[in-house]
């Protein structure tokens, strides 16, 4: 897995448990932030103001609005970057983002870098410049994922999900698929999610970061999978990755079969994408019905008009960890 790729699992572990990142990472923001009045995320207005800028590579994560105890109306945007390679603007593009966030919302803007590359001398954690006693500059806080690996024993003991994260992260680019070693790690690190009494969406949502994270080889996930599930197995918990592998595989051989029927590589590829969609719609309906007893009638029809592979993936996530068929008919 290129370390490059690691962005999307940490946008989404982000989003999934964002108090819990902030008290892990930045604490002093933590204590000063009023999480009784909820938080915002506002990526579509982040993209709206990137898009319209000239700030060259177009890649940012996470804007978020949160409220402090102060009392004030203000707000704070949050602007989150997990890099996961060396960039050798990093530092200005932080700045520039920074600047075009305060110019369209004249707001204070909190800059955020999580650094989660494999070079131990790169810390960027300002810019700016000066000019006959003109002088900007931005300083930002800076986390680098690898000064954890000497306090490993302090994640061990930490109850922040981010732990686990952060544990899994430093394990994934320590080893490569092939590597025994990676599989015993995967397989200690999901078995302290339970370990630890997290719940049961705490359980998935982590467990689906590892899973992403630390890929294996197709010999060594096998393995993998035979020991996660006879773990799950004596305790009677669900595996929703499992669920998800399945609707890939059954997805990629429907989609085989009529792409061969096409006898194009168009037709290849389009049966390939329609068949992991209806998989997986079939798997949401299952999945509900197991859990919920039983589904409205026209459930199947409103999954049909999906079709956004990503999407329908979200949903079947969904549909194993809302906690009522009604919550998640509303996401529907």
């Amino acid at each position: 897995m290129e370390q490059a790729d690691y962005d999307s699992p940490w946008k989404e572990i982000i989003e999934q448990f964002f108090p819990e990142f902030i008290a892990f990472f930045f604490p002093r923001i933590y204590n000063d932030a009023d999480w009784s009045r909820g938080y915002e995320f506002l990526d579509k207005e982040l993209q709206k103001v990137v898009r319209d800028s000239e700030t060259g590579r177009k890649r940012v994560d996470k804007l978020v609005k949160v409220w402090r105890k102060n009392g004030e109306e203000a707000w704070i945007l949050i602007h989150i970057e997990v890099q996961g390679q060396y960039e050798r603007n990093f530092a200005r593009r932080m700045f520039q983002y920074n600047t075009l966030l305060y110019n369209h919302y004249q707001r204070r803007i909190v800059s955020l870098a999580i650094l989660s590359d494999d070079r131990f001398n790169w810390r960027p954690d300002s810019w700016g410049y000066e000019l006959w006693g003109c002088k900007i500059q931005l300083d930002f806080p800076a986390v680098k994922l690898l000064d954890y690996q000497e306090r490993w024993a302090e994640l061990e003991q930490n109850d922040n999900p981010f732990a686990i994260v952060v544990m899994s992260h430093l394990q994934a680019v320590a080893t490569v698929p092939a590597s025994e070693r990676r599989r015993d790690a995967k397989f200690r690190l999901a078995r302290r999610l339970y370990e630890r009494g997290y719940d049961r969406r705490r359980i998935l949502e982590l467990f689906r970061f590892i899973d992403w994270v630390m890929i294996l080889t197709p010999e060594l996930e096998e393995q993998f999978q035979t020991a996660i599930t006879e773990y799950e197995e004596e305790r009677n918990m669900q595996y929703v990755t499992a669920i998800e592998r399945k609707s890939i595989q059954r997805g990629l051989e429907q989609g085989l079969e009529q792409g061969l029927e096409q006898g194009l590589e168009q037709g290849l590829q389009q049966g390939l994408q329609q068949g992991m969609e209806q998989s997986t719609r079939e798997d949401i309906v299952e999945v509900l019905t197991l859990r919920f007893q039983e589904t409205p009638d026209d459930l199947p029809e409103k999954l049909e008009e999906i079709d956004d592979i990503a999407r329908l993936k979200e949903l079947l996530r969904r549909a194993v960890t809302d906690d009522s068929l009604e919550r998640f008919l509303r996401r529907l």
